[in-house]
């Protein structure tokens, strides 16, 4: 092996560890600057945070007991299973995977389209294209989790049919991390913005 090739390859790797030791990961695309460590777990978090409710929402659709009674249990014992198990499904999966492309904001494939998308692939994504919807979306839910922290959901849960003891606290301790999604995603957004929309020209 060449000298020269010895001495790029050593130079990569100091420059790995250097990123290392400053807690963020390797450069995604020439010009832009690595996601640092906090906005990788901050985006991991905000996939995260809709799992339990998504969880919890796929097994009341497929028609187990989860703590409603009277009519509003009746009303869903008509439909689950069926369409409502199909609306429960949909909803989850829907849900996650709105909350997994806020790993995009902090991966490569958030700042260059794969190669297996039509139309955009392989080209260079436009940050405001991804910066506005995702501080539209952590707006929208940063306003609809505080609304239901501070007042909506104790009113639903007051409610004679909802779940009630160890079963309201199943259902509160399922949604609750819906509630952090709305900040995270606004966090990685504002990181994304600073490193693609004022990075070094």
């Amino acid at each position: 092996m060449s000298k020269p090739v010895i001495n790029a390859r050593v130079a990569t790797a100091r420059r790995a560890r250097a990123v290392g030791a400053a807690g963020e990961t390797a450069p995604a695309a020439p010009g832009v600057a690595a996601a640092p460590r906090w906005a990788h777990l901050a985006a991991k978090a905000a996939v995260l945070s809709t799992v339990p409710s998504g969880v919890w929402r796929i097994v009341f659709g497929f028609g187990v007991p989860v703590g409603f009674t009277g009519a509003t249990a009746a009303a869903f014992e008509a439909h689950q299973p069926g369409w409502g198990t199909v609306y429960c499904v949909v909803l989850s999966a829907l849900a996650e995977a709105l909350a997994f492309l806020t790993l995009g904001l902090v991966r490569p494939w958030g700042l260059v389209a794969p190669r297996w998308i039509p139309l955009i692939g392989g080209r260079r994504v436009r940050p405001l294209a991804a910066i506005v919807p995702a501080l539209l979306g952590s707006a929208i839910l940063t306003v609809l989790g505080m609304e239901g922290l501070f007042g909506r959901w104790a009113h639903n849960l007051a409610e004679p049919d909802a779940p009630h003891g160890f079963a309201g606290l199943v259902m509160t301790a399922a949604y609750l991390p819906l509630v952090a999604w709305g900040p995270l995603l606004g966090a990685v957004s504002l990181d994304y913005a600073r490193r693609t929309l004022w990075r070094r020209r």
